[in-house]
């Protein structure tokens, strides 16, 4: 069976090599190879059997990206500006980067290009929050398939009388839909009377108030203390630092 020619790009960023926008950048610059052959048209279909294989400069590039972690306080969006207020990127400086990052990285404006945060952290949520320059790292996080889970801790006033029953913790863990669509089992446990730990597979938007508000619960305060295997930690409100190269999500 002949199997389909894809986009180089698609099939690059299948593969893990980086992600599409990158690869085209690549291919335009001549570092791309396909079966020992340099690529440079953009739009090129490669077979899956192909083999592909980059310029040492792309690895370089790829090399120098860097990805931070911050600990966004109240008050920033996660993206772009909105509504005069001001997003987490622009708290990052030589000046607010944490005394106690163990990162040789050297920090240099330009690194704040191209930097995007990969998932999404509300206005009034705090907590760990990930930008990066890497393609890769923002595929593995947010993609489709992503599998990466988070934790946060979720301070909570029940809005009926008594306490929260017990099938609507269940509800919370399996059974809720948003928009329509049926959300993917979580694992939700009480920490204390007034705060519950959400350990999540998804991150649709407002997702964790949402689910609250649905079994009658509204949120006070959402923090979110991990992604994946890295944690929050000692990281303090507002002050930021670099993802270690041994370190994985």
């Amino acid at each position: 069976m002949m199997s389909e020619p894809v986009r180089l790009s698609k099939r690059m960023s299948e593969l893990g090599i980086c992600s599409r926008r990158e690869a085209d950048e690549w291919i335009e610059r001549g570092w791309v190879k396909v079966d020992g052959k340099t690529v440079s048209q953009l739009g090129s279909k490669v077979l899956p059997h192909q083999k592909i294989s980059i310029e040492k400069q792309a690895s370089q590039e790829q090399a120098r990206r860097v990805t931070i972690l911050i600990n966004k306080p109240v008050g920033y969006v996660s993206g772009q500006a909105e509504d005069g207020y001001k997003p987490a990127v622009s708290l990052i400086s030589e000046a607010t980067r944490w005394k106690g990052d163990p990162s040789k990285e050297k920090f240099k404006p330009s690194q704040l290009r191209s930097l995007v945060p990969a998932g999404r952290l509300d206005i009034d949520s705090v907590g760990l929050l990930v930008l990066t320059q890497d393609g890769r790292i923002a595929k593995r996080l947010i993609g489709e398939n992503s599998a990466t889970d988070k934790e946060y801790l979720v301070r909570v006033k029940y809005l009926k009388p008594g306490k929260l029953p017990e099938n609507d913790l269940q509800l919370l863990r399996h059974g809720l839909k948003l928009d329509g669509k049926p959300l993917l089992p979580a694992k939700v446990n009480w920490q204390n009377d007034d705060q519950l730990r959400f350990v999540l597979r998804e991150g649709k938007k407002r997702q964790i108030r949402r689910m609250c508000e649905a079994v009658g619960l509204k949120v006070i305060g959402l923090k979110r203390i991990r992604i994946g295997q890295i944690k929050l930690g000692d990281l303090p409100p507002g002050q930021w630092r670099y993802l270690r190269p041994e370190e994985k999500f």
